[in-house]
């Protein structure tokens, strides 16, 4: 085996994606002392996307002062690297509107703002950046962007002319649009938005009704939030011709992939995709024999778009094999069908979640079920895979 590719996203909890590869390079060595390892740590947009893509391609870490939901200060990490000589900023709207800053008894998708992702960007504008990687995963709010795009210049007004703070209780107070003000190095930046799920911007689909009670709405509340979308996409409608309600994606964080898309020209896609193409990932799959990819869990969510998903079908194009690890499996139909050769669990035998959630005990089951696999590969020679390039 001359060339492997290791590309894990994190074991959630126990593992980041870094150390996962590490496990799994390990395991490789143990049978193909001389195999030439590239790891890839890898994510799907959520959390850990941005220490994958610093650490893949090299970059910086940068703290920026911002808001958190509620309005309060907070730290708000996030990275910049180099992408085709452009100064490109990677971050994720959690780390400054994320539910990991609130309390439970804090929730409240009725005023919690997306302001502070906005301070975010801000911030990177004015370190130079004009290309934005972001992942919109975990908001804690429903504001449909407007705290983020307020933070960025934008005055939302209502009827009398008054400015709206930006938040989903202003929503449906929402008549007039003032562009005039936003970050003239705004509109100057590409924006390539991260959105894993398909929701519209409104409706009994939409980013209200389907994932406001996730973040704190009782049922009269998220009624409310969905109106407010709904009167805020007709003025969009009716100030710029954009009709944002039936694009996919563009409910993604209570509406923060609309906005994104209608205000900013964002490009919106799946997180793996983006990910994958900012580490430049098929360029590492040159000359490769084999691909190890996992995540903390395989099951039917891996077949709609998650992080061993994305590594399968760009294999696949290179006519390369692929293996998942996960930490657990949950083996379905679709799972068969997908096309990996091997879909295999480290757990060999009853452990209880705590010890199976241990960083030392899960780092040793990859490395031992990795060096197992492979260690049966080697010896099932004439296999395609021998074929293709082994030793």
């Amino acid at each position: 085996m001359k060339k492997i590719v290791v590309a894990p996203d994190s074991f959630k909890g126990s593992l980041t994606s870094a150390e996962v590869a590490d496990a799994v390079e390990r395991g490789i060595k143990d049978v193909f002392p001389q195999c030439n390892v590239v790891k890839a740590g890898v994510a799907d947009g959520g959390e850990g996307t941005v220490e994958a893509i610093v650490k893949a391609v090299g970059g910086d870490m940068y703290a920026a002062s911002v808001t958190d939901p509620l309005g309060r200060p907070v730290k708000a990490a996030y990275g910049i690297i180099r992408s085709g000589g452009v100064k490109t900023a990677v971050m994720e709207m959690s780390a400054a509107s994320g539910l990991p800053l609130l309390l439970p008894d804090e929730l409240n998708p009725w005023i919690t703002s997306t302001y502070g992702t906005g301070e975010m960007i801000s911030d990177a504008l004015n370190r130079g950046c004009r290309k934005f990687l972001v992942g919109i995963g975990g908001s804690a709010t429903n504001d449909a962007g407007t705290g983020m795009l307020s933070a960025l210049g934008v005055r939302f007004l209502d009827s009398r002319g008054q400015r709206l703070k930006g938040c989903g209780r202003d929503l449906e107070s929402i008549a007039r649009i003032d562009m005039s003000s936003l970050m003239p190095a705004a509109r100057e930046s590409e924006f390539i938005v991260a959105c894993d799920v398909n929701t519209p911007f409104c409706g009994p689909d939409g980013a209200a009704r389907v994932f406001a009670p996730q973040k704190g709405a009782d049922p009269q509340t998220a009624e409310a939030l969905d109106c407010g979308m709904r009167s805020f996409a007709r003025v969009i409608a009716g100030q710029f011709q954009t009709d944002i309600v039936p694009l996919s994606g563009a409910g993604a964080a209570g509406g923060l992939g609309g906005a994104f898309k209608a205000f900013l020209n964002a490009r919106l896609t799946a997180g793996i995709e983006m990910v994958l193409d900012a580490i430049e990932f098929d360029s590492l799959l040159e000359g490769a024999s084999l691909v190890i990819t996992g995540e903390g869990r395989i099951d039917a969510q891996t077949v709609a778009g998650k992080t061993a998903a994305g590594v399968l079908r760009h294999a696949a194009r290179k006519g390369i094999p692929v293996i998942a690890v996960g930490g657990s499996v949950a083996m379905c139909r679709e799972l068969k069908e997908m096309g990996f050769i091997g879909i295999y669990s480290i757990i060999n035998a009853p452990v209880s979640l705590e010890q199976a959630m241990r960083q030392d005990w899960a780092t040793a089951r990859i490395r031992c079920t990795v060096e197992q696999i492979l260690t049966t590969m080697k010896h099932c020679t004439g296999t395609l895979l021998f074929q293709k390039g082994g030793d």
